[in-house]
């Protein structure tokens, strides 16, 4: 074969791989109105969503020291959780629907100090932790 007929050979399997293709993009949605997304009458739904925030803080700290010690051995954790979005669901169906929808937002802090000193502690030996948590979002469902 020559360099032509091996060019045109590929084109012409480009070609055929697009159509296919194409085909199989047009054809998905035709296929899929008989699934759970759609709702049908027939079906019913499952749906589970959530939106999950965590944040954890674990700090540990110890001096030793043989005069004073000063504004040593302090732990602060500072932890914000901000969320703004929304969380909706809904589902229509006859045989019948199932929704699990959370916003669930959790923080934690453990922190330990230890200070050994032969003179003054002055600001040694503090915890700080300061915590916040925000949701201005939307958390609705609907089934009918």
């Amino acid at each position: 074969m020559n360099k032509t007929n091996i060019h045109n050979k590929n084109k012409l399997i480009v070609a055929s791989i697009a159509i296919v293709v194409a085909l199989a993009l047009i054809a998905s949605p035709l296929v899929a109105m008989d699934n759970d997304a759609f709702a049908t009458h027939k079906k019913g739904n499952k749906a589970k969503q959530s939106i999950e925030q965590s944040q954890s803080s674990n700090q540990n700290a110890g001096c030793v020291s043989g005069g004073t010690t000063f504004l040593s051995c302090n732990n602060l954790s500072l932890q914000h959780q901000k969320n703004t979005g929304n969380n909706a669901l809904a589902q229509s169906g006859q045989g019948g629907n199932v929704g699990d929808q959370s916003i669930s937002q959790s923080q934690s802090s453990s922190q330990t100090s230890n200070v050994v000193s032969g003179g003054d502690t002055i600001g040694s030996g503090n915890n700080i932790n300061v915590q916040n948590q925000e949701n201005s979002g939307s958390n609705a469902a609907a089934q009918s």
